[in-house]
């Protein structure tokens, strides 16, 4: 379960980046609401994933799901650029989840 938990934690992360981005500096208040919910919500399932797993895998793997997923969902859903070299940049933070998972 403490792994269901991270990886719903790192999705919230995504979430909550993504509803940052979109409350424009707090003018937009449902993102606003949208982003300190899922904060919330990340943080604390971090948390319970913690009471098993050990903190540097934990941290590494939620910061690394959140990070390529917002990666992601910034080239999918905002147009962002998708270059080779941001490309191998995020298959390489992948690599080390994957790599820190099975250690």
């Amino acid at each position: 379960m403490p792994w269901v938990f991270l990886f719903v934690a790192a999705l919230l992360e995504v979430v909550w980046a993504y509803a940052m981005k979109e409350a424009h500096g707090f003018t937009r208040l449902p993102y606003v609401v949208l982003m300190f919910a899922a904060m919330i919500g990340s943080f604390a399932l971090l948390a319970l994933s913690m009471r098993s797993l050990p903190l540097g895998t934990a941290y590494m793997v939620w910061t690394g799901i959140g990070a390529v997923g917002t990666f992601a969902v910034g080239v999918l859903v905002l147009g962002e650029a998708l270059t080779a070299q941001r490309a191998v940049a995020a298959l390489l933070v992948v690599a080390g989840i994957v790599t820190m998972k099975l250690s």
